[in-house]
């Protein structure tokens, strides 16, 4: 289910620079007309370090000559201002370039190093590694994080897009998620069951908690440029509260899985070791192996938040937050967002194992376990 954090980010990256690239000849609403084209930098004319205005911080200042190989101008050489990234030559890149004819604007500049070229080699070391080390298992897995990419693009994206509550959109994209992608994973069977109906009521719990935390903490959803522009663009038909909360549950639903899956195995091999084992004792022994898991995870959960959130870390270290003391940097919602969602996401980790638990209990003391009942897959998930 890490692999599934891991493609959803690769996903999302390799498609946000497509997603928001204009055509060749596209206008803008403006008397400016502004297409994006590719080029590859010919020579480096000049390159200097010169201060930001207004701020303490330099910046690296180029004047380029490009190739263009795509678009309306590909094969012109074109003189680029680059105040970006530092290039040298034979970088590929894309370019913006804006013309006004009434203003006489004629100018080409820096938008983005050309990533897709990295991003597909380290896909594909990703795909070779899991089908290679994975096997058949692996492959299903890719199979259930091609779906998951399918259902968050065409059914998450667009509902909450189009108005619909973002926490029910959420909730039930992930529901089906997890139910898809479990089955596909690990074959139809009483454990995988018992994940399933363990990790739903635990994404339910965790919507609850999420839910009151946000209320409780008053959190507006406004955590950077990214919001205020989706606000702005959308006129404000985004519930931006309901889109924090579901993007919460879409966070931590695989590392919850994790915990699901892997209390539904234990308890099935419990089982299988001791067939006579009451439930009382056998809910006492997978929460002994449980609750390593949650030391595990939680640990686990606790520095995936960290480094995403290193930039604020930083920014507070250096005391430059407004020279605030510790509770009042804590306090902004910019930080108090990231320590809302990091508490949630490890409540929803230490309720999955015992619901699991529980669940496992229920479903398998039932029937005794026979042999291949349970996916070998799903063993060595635990």
């Amino acid at each position: 289910m890490r692999f599934r954090i891991l493609f959803l980010l690769l996903a999302c990256l390799i498609s946000a620079p497509l997603a928001h690239a204009q055509t060749p000849g596209q206008q803008a609403t403006t008397s400016n007309t502004s297409v994006i084209e590719k080029a590859r930098v010919l020579t480096v004319e000049s390159s200097e370090i010169k201060n930001i205005p207004g701020t303490n911080n330099s910046a690296t200042y180029q004047t380029l000559s490009a190739l263009v190989l795509s678009g309306v101008d590909a094969g012109k050489i074109v003189t680029v201002e680059n105040d970006y990234l530092a290039m040298k030559s034979g970088d590929v890149f894309f370019l913006t370039h804006t013309t006004n004819a009434q203003e006489g604007l004629n100018a080409y500049t820096v938008l983005e190093p050309d990533r897709l070229p990295a991003l597909r080699d380290l896909f594909i070391l990703f795909v070779l590694s899991v089908v290679l080390i994975g096997g058949w298992t692996g492959l299903r897995g890719l199979v259930a994080l091609g779906v998951s990419i399918l259902l968050v693009l065409y059914a998450l994206l667009p509902g909450i897009a189009a108005g619909y509550n973002p926490i029910l959109v959420a909730s039930g994209v992930a529901a089906i998620i997890v139910i898809f992608g479990s089955y596909l994973t690990h074959g139809i069977n009483r454990t995988t069951s018992a994940a399933v109906l363990g990790l739903v009521a635990t994404v339910g719990i965790t919507a609850l908690i999420a839910h009151f935390a946000i209320s409780a903490t008053q959190l507006s959803g406004v955590t950077g440029e990214g919001t205020v522009d989706l606000s702005f663009a959308t006129s404000g038909h985004i519930d931006l509260i309901g889109l924090l909360l579901g993007g919460m549950l879409i966070g931590a639903l695989g590392i919850l899985y994790d915990a699901a899956i892997s209390q539904a195995v234990a308890v099935d091999e419990l089982l299988r070791a001791a067939p006579g084992m009451g439930a009382r004792r056998l809910f006492t022994r997978a929460m002994r192996i449980g609750r390593e898991h949650i030391g595990a995870l939680v640990n686990t959960l606790a520095l995936a938040y960290v480094g995403v959130a290193l930039p604020l870390l930083l920014l507070f270290q250096s005391q430059s937050y407004g020279g605030q003391s510790f509770l009042h940097t804590i306090n902004h919602e910019l930080f108090a967002t990231e320590i809302v969602r990091a508490l949630v996401g490890s409540l929803g980790i230490i309720f999955a194992v015992p619901i699991s638990t529980i669940a496992a209990i229920i479903l398998l003391t039932h029937v005794p376990p026979k042999d291949g009942d349970t996916d070998g897959s799903a063993h060595t998930h635990a």
